[in-house]
């Protein structure tokens, strides 16, 4: 992977140079979408180096999938979406990298179905993250349903949010203003706080039910934790 680095790269930069002679007005938005699409291949490559049996990757899939579906079945209603809690769990039971695959993986699959587009980088990155925190924070403490749905409302409305309204700040928010990028942000709330009370009622409820099984899952296939 690491011998792609430079094609990633230079790819990348091309796009760019491209992007700016043709549609200047836009090339904010364009950067950062290469910038996070190269920013996600070192976990990949992390990931990619480490030993994983068929069992592994078999489980690390079926929890991808899981979250396409939770996100999937809830299409007609906005931002009522349990997939950062699907997310979140698999991250606090599988560790970091593992949180931060599903995470990425999950969203660039269910956009399938809700529809590709130069956003859908930020929420591949946005949704990595929030696996990526609850791996880091429940590396230290135990998963418990008041804890989960804590770290799962903070980690949405935080790091989701402000990742994913990022591409609407520079989409909107050519000149890059100061008050057109809080206003955006502003805009952003009502659906973040929507979206992050509903992952913390869905890991309060189920949060604890789901951690044991996968974390017997875990105990039965020999499956160690990866952070």
């Amino acid at each position: 992977m690491k011998k792609l680095y430079p094609v990633f790269i230079f790819a990348a930069l091309i796009f760019i140079v491209l992007w700016q002679l043709f549609f200047s007005n836009t090339n904010y938005y364009l950067v950062c979408v290469a910038v996070l699409i190269i920013s996600m291949l070192p976990f990949f490559s992390s990931f990619e180096r480490g030993e994983h049996t068929a069992k592994d990757i078999t489980l690390i899939a079926s929890l991808t999938a899981l979250a396409v579906v939770s996100r999937a079945v809830f299409y007609l209603i906005p931002q009522v979406k349990p997939i950062a809690a699907v997310v979140g769990i698999s991250g606090a039971v599988l560790g970091a990298k593992r949180g931060y695959l599903i995470g990425a993986l999950s969203m660039f699959a269910s956009n399938f179905i809700f529809g590709q587009g130069a956003w859908t980088p930020f929420q591949m990155v946005a949704m990595a993250s929030v696996g990526l925190c609850f791996g880091l924070v429940f590396r230290r403490i135990k998963p418990t349903k008041i804890s989960l749905a804590i770290v799962g409302f903070l980690s949405v409305l935080i790091l989701y949010g402000l990742i994913v309204d990022l591409s609407s700040v520079l989409y909107f928010n050519s000149d890059m203003s100061l008050k057109g990028i809080l206003a955006v942000y502003a805009a952003g709330v009502p659906f973040n706080l929507v979206f992050a009370g509903v992952t913390a009622v869905f890991l309060f409820l189920f949060g604890e039910i789901f951690v044991k099984k996968i974390e017997r899952i875990n105990i039965k296939y020999g499956i160690c934790r990866n952070d």
